[in-house]
């Protein structure tokens, strides 16, 4: 081998290893289980100042806790800003935190019995704090009695300020209430629900259990978890009109080598297609990433990986600017879960794993999934471990390029 070959070699292989060691995993807070809560489940979200917001499964009274993670000087301060009490409160909340048109808080909470979901909203005190812990005032908008189980979809808003969410009850299934779409309006100092569209468990699917996604143009679409042509579950889309909602399926899950279960619902590119994810099947048993482009009034279904492994992603997926898509898995094929990006590279696409979890000492298992800032930073949660021995219950994590 020449100098110049050996030279060029050494300075390739210099260049992977720097790639290699680009991404920088670091836990900027362990969850013990006591007031700060434990076993965070869902993403986080941003505000424009840069601070975290989430909720944990449990902790706090034992019902589960709202938290803020702001900066401190080269480290992270977290204070938890709200302590469910369960019963009439709410209990052990799922849903990911999205920001109102009015820049507060909103989200979903279950109960103690798992029967019923609420939706809730939190602000900060009017008055300035005395203290250093200064919790939210939490206020429930709406007893979803009619919801049925917890949904651990986000709500989303439209441009009138209208909450759309997705749940249980509806007609009655086979496993179950068929599941419904909803719809909040506030008027008059309160919210008014009214069901959007009620599947019935057949080709529409059944159990919506993630969150709506709107288009441009005011159309909804998300996934079910069963149901369809296939009984596996459906992407669906709801349009518009005058005299109410109209359903179509676009895709049943379930055929061979497609993914099944999609825990995670659906997001859209500047282009207009749609990405999502499933829990189970394709060729690597671990779940699949999908796509669907619009195309002569049609949808084109396309899997762009098959993960490998004993589980798919759980969550929706996150796009950044430059059309790279993120996820996390929280039972790989190597154990304990990893954080993954899909970029787009001349019609297909280029798997990485930005981070392993190989044991609970870091945290492991992140079921959510991830947030960006501006500086292309990945924020998120593992479900448990983190303490340096893996005894806390749970971390958030940051990811950084």
């Amino acid at each position: 081998m020449s100098r110049r070959v050996a030279s060029l070699s050494l300075f390739i292989l210099l260049i992977a290893a720097a790639v290699a060691q680009a991404q920088t995993y670091t836990v900027l807070h362990v969850f013990t289980g006591h007031g700060d809560g434990g076993d965070p489940e869902t993403a986080l979200t941003l505000d424009r100042a840069g601070n975290l917001y989430g909720t944990t499964h449990t902790g706090g009274a034992g019902y589960g806790t709202v938290f803020k993670l702001a900066r401190a000087g080269s480290g992270w301060i977290l204070n938890t800003i709200y302590t469910f009490q369960g019963g009439s409160d709410g209990a052990y909340p799922l849903s990911r935190l999205v920001f109102g048109p009015d820049g507060t808080l909103y989200g979903s909470v279950g109960s103690q019995s798992g029967t019923t979901s609420s939706v809730y909203n939190l602000r900060p005190q009017p008055n300035a704090c005395t203290t250093a812990l200064c919790p939210w005032q939490e206020t429930i908008i709406y007893n979803g009695s009619n919801n049925g189980y917890p949904n651990a979809g986000a709500l989303i808003f439209d441009s009138a300020g209208n909450i759309y969410g997705t749940g249980g009850g509806g007609l009655s299934c086979q496993l179950g209430p068929c599941g419904v779409v909803y719809k909040l309006t506030h008027s008059g100092g309160s919210w008014t629900e009214s069901v959007v569209y009620s599947f019935t468990g057949g080709d529409d699917g059944q159990t919506p259990y993630a969150g709506v996604t709107f288009d441009l143009a005011g159309n909804l679409y998300g996934t079910t978890l069963y149901g369809g042509a296939n009984h596996q579950g459906t992407i669906y889309e709801l349009t518009p009109s005058q005299s109410g909602w109209t359903e179509t399926t676009l895709h049943a899950f379930g055929a061979s080598g497609d993914g099944y279960t999609a825990f995670g619902g659906v997001i859209f590119d500047i282009h207009g297609n749609m990405y999502g994810a499933t829990y189970n099947g394709g060729s690597g048993n671990g779940g699949v990433v999908y796509e669907l482009q619009p195309s002569g009034g049609g949808w084109n279904y396309n899997i762009i990986e098959n993960i490998a492994g004993l589980a798919g992603p759980e969550d929706n997926l996150t796009l950044d600017q430059v059309g790279n898509l993120y996820g996390t898995v929280g039972i790989d094929d190597q154990g304990l879960g990893n954080v993954f990006e899909l970029s787009p590279n001349g019609g297909s696409w280029d798997f990485s794993s930005l981070h392993e979890f190989l044991d609970e000492d870091n945290g492991a298992e992140p079921i959510g999934g991830v947030v960006l800032d501006a500086n292309r930073n990945i924020y998120g949660t593992a479900s448990v471990g983190g303490g340096g021995n893996g005894s806390g219950q749970g971390v958030v994590f940051e990811i950084t390029p």
